[in-house]
């Protein structure tokens, strides 16, 4: 069986955590390879909706191991919640079944007043974030100051390197970000001695295991997190996340070599949404952007906040086709565009009155892109009982074909609604995984 990697398309809530689940019917492992609590997967089994932030998708397949490899950060209290939330649930999510990187890096309380206060410091300027932490933890682990898992399962200096940070962060705090926020010592403290003893038994070496999968011949599923075009190194820097979003960081996260790789999986909605600031060519600001995010309920699985909504963006979605060596797309979210009359979608971009074939690395440059649209007819057809790609209507069939010879990548399946049975796959090498 195949090693695939799940990767967004645009800028993040693609529905990847939704098509994660649905390809892993018969996966062994699901590894989670990059991001934090900052993200977040909506999914809908039988009816009920699940929310989950850092535990891989997998997690309700009941015969599924998932792992958290070293490219994630953890935040243990939030973890340790979203476990007992499952628990309620009626999914137990013990250590045979979630296994921990010794080497994922630790977000503590410290970490988001940081991330917070530095918003507030910026004023207008800030870049978005969720506040939890992440950006400064992966500081922390570029400039090896981070707590690392399996440091706090072990280091017996792990009293005198907290000591160390919080007065390192404190300062920080005071003296560059002008905060009167205070972080409690003992608080913290008493936070990450309180979760050492409980998340101990998920210690676990995932290189080691996903090698070992890969010579059984398992099918293993790498889930990613955001989107591509929020790529720490390709993304619409500086309003990008903090790591690196696109498929070639799986294997150094998970450990293992990139010709271990079979088949990458891009998924992509059927238009286009971003959270927070930064440049967002295809942004409609007016009835049709409401209408998408009213339709598709656009609004953040972890903050709440409203998306913002817009058109299909064919140079962005090459782009990421691109960056990743995506093999095959998956469009979420078709069933949103129902009711539209037209639909758009942006084919090429001016600056300045000039064509280019590319989102300008300089972030100025590419707020002032200007999209080239094209139009296609609608459908007013309920299509979420759909269960193939020809019984849809002319109008999504031939937006789907579109969307293909513009990414100039393959669509190989379509969801038509949230729930598991509502996704339909063309392509043979994806049908052969469930």
């Amino acid at each position: 069986m195949p090693a695939v990697i799940v990767v967004g398309v645009q800028w993040g809530d693609e529905g990847k955590g939704k098509v994660v689940d649905y390809l892993t019917e018969g996966a062994q492992l699901v590894v989670r390879f990059q991001g934090g609590s900052n993200a977040g997967h909506t999914l809908v089994v039988d009816g009920k909706k699940h929310a989950l932030r850092l535990i891989p998708s997998g997690i309700l397949r009941m015969n599924t191991r998932c792992l958290l490899a070293s490219g994630v950060v953890v935040d243990p209290i939030v973890l340790l919640g979203e476990i007992e939330t499952l628990k309620k649930s009626g999914i137990e999510v013990t250590p045979e079944r979630l296994g921990i990187a010794g080497e994922v890096q630790l977000i503590l309380p410290y970490h988001q007043i940081v991330d917070q206060e530095r918003e507030v410091a910026l004023g207008k300027e800030k870049i978005g974030t969720t506040g939890r932490g992440i950006g400064p933890t992966y500081e922390d682990t570029a400039s090896r100051t981070g707590i690392r898992f399996a440091d706090l399962c072990f280091d017996p200096e792990i009293e005198t390197r907290l000591e160390r940070n919080l007065t390192e962060k404190s300062r920080y705090l005071e003296l560059v970000l002008g905060s009167k926020k205070k972080i409690d010592r003992d608080e913290v403290m008493n936070a990450v001695l309180r979760v050492r003893n409980e998340l101990r038994p998920y210690l676990a070496n995932v290189s080691q295991e996903v090698n070992r999968a890969k010579q059984a011949g398992e099918l293993i599923v790498f889930e990613g997190a955001q989107g591509s075009l929020l790529d720490i190194c390709h993304g619409t820097f500086p309003f990008v996340t903090s790591s690196s979003t696109i498929s070639g960081y799986a294997c150094a996260s998970a450990g293992i070599g990139p010709r271990q790789i079979d088949l990458v999986v891009g998924i992509c909605k059927a238009y286009a949404t971003r959270v927070g600031s930064g440049p967002f060519p295809s942004e409609d600001h007016g009835p049709a952007g409401e209408k998408l995010r009213a339709n598709g309920n656009e609004f953040g699985t972890v903050t709440g906040r409203p998306r913002r909504c817009g058109w299909f963006d064919a140079v962005a979605a090459q782009r990421a086709c691109r960056l990743s060596g995506i093999d095959t797309l998956l469009v979420t979210k078709l069933d949103v565009l129902t009711g539209f009359e037209t639909i758009r979608l942006g084919v090429g971009y001016t600056l300045d009155g000039q064509p280019i074939d590319d989102i300008p690395t300089v972030g100025a440059l590419a707020e002032r892109i200007e999209v080239q649209y094209e139009e296609l007819p609608g459908w007013n057809e309920d299509i979420t009982g759909i269960r193939s790609l020809g019984a849809l209507p002319e109008g999504a069939r031939r937006l789907l074909h579109r969307i293909e010879e513009l990414a100039a990548c393959r669509v190989g399946g379509f969801s038509v609604g949230p729930g598991r049975e509502q996704t339909v796959l063309i392509d043979d090498r994806l049908r052969s995984l469930t």
